[in-house]
């Protein structure tokens, strides 16, 4: 049985706020818009979250950004700790203006923590008033993505990425697959990171961790998990997720 998580908007942003929640696995966040930028990003889980129609997946160390007046709504297929930052309109106008994942600092965070470790959810004090304009300049400075996994249709390019998600346990080297596309491994890992603004292999990372993600919800069994994803032994595979998720994958299957 779902449960429907009825406190949807936070507390208003003056001039931003923030709040840190645990979610149950199964909790369902109905459509809303609001007229503030929202910042949300998991310290442990995978975030799923739905806007204008299109879904983001933010596991901890990338955020999803939501313009104000954009509608969205999300579910949690795992436990989840999370982490919402509101953003009063007028501070937005510098911010993206599209939906998009954000590569999180380690300063973002760790003024988020200090205020989650004072019980700040509304910056009152000049000192504390000064650290909330440090995480809105962090959030216009993050590094910005389309999606956590992007795409290209770039004619060299492309192929490769299509055959890896048909099979994401492949384990061909970047300068392997360079040479099935009859380029320099150079060349190829200059066009991952024109066209895709990530490094080949991070890109297969993230592409393993969204597979595994999904066998995961399928009740696979862990050890044949590491073995479709190319990983040597089930150890491999588990400290490759704990490190991007903050979760063990087999405390994640039982939930």
């Amino acid at each position: 049985m779902p449960i429907v998580y009825g406190d949807l908007d936070g507390e208003p942003p003056d001039p931003v706020s923030f709040r840190t929640v645990h979610f149950r696995a199964g909790t369902v966040f109905p459509p809303r818009r609001q007229t503030w930028g929202e910042l949300n990003y998991a310290i442990q889980g995978v975030a799923e979250i739905s806007v204008e129609g299109v879904t983001y997946l933010s596991p901890p160390q990338y955020a999803l950004w939501i313009p104000p007046g954009s509608e969205h709504d999300a579910i949690t297929r795992q436990d989840i700790r999370y982490v919402s930052i509101y953003v009063a309109p007028d501070f937005c106008s510098e911010l993206p203006q599209q939906p998009c994942t954000l590569d999180v600092s380690n300063v973002l965070k760790a003024v988020v923590a200090d205020f989650e470790l004072r019980g700040i959810h509304h910056p009152r004090t000049p000192q504390d008033m000064r650290l909330a304009m440090v995480i809105i300049d962090q959030i216009g400075a993050a590094p910005r993505f389309d999606r956590y996994l992007p795409t290209t249709d770039d004619p060299l390019l492309a192929p490769v990425l299509a055959r890896l998600q048909q099979n994401p346990g492949d384990t061909r080297s970047l300068s392997e697959w360079a040479k099935s596309v009859g380029v320099t491994e150079r060349t190829l890992a200059r066009r991952c990171q024109q066209q895709l603004g990530l490094s080949f292999n991070h890109w297969r990372l993230r592409l393993r961790l969204l597979t595994a993600l999904a066998l995961i919800e399928e009740g696979e069994a862990i050890h044949r998990i590491a073995q479709r994803l190319g990983y040597s032994t089930p150890s491999a595979f588990i400290a490759m997720f704990q490190r991007l998720t903050g979760q063990n994958p087999t405390a994640m299957r039982r939930r």
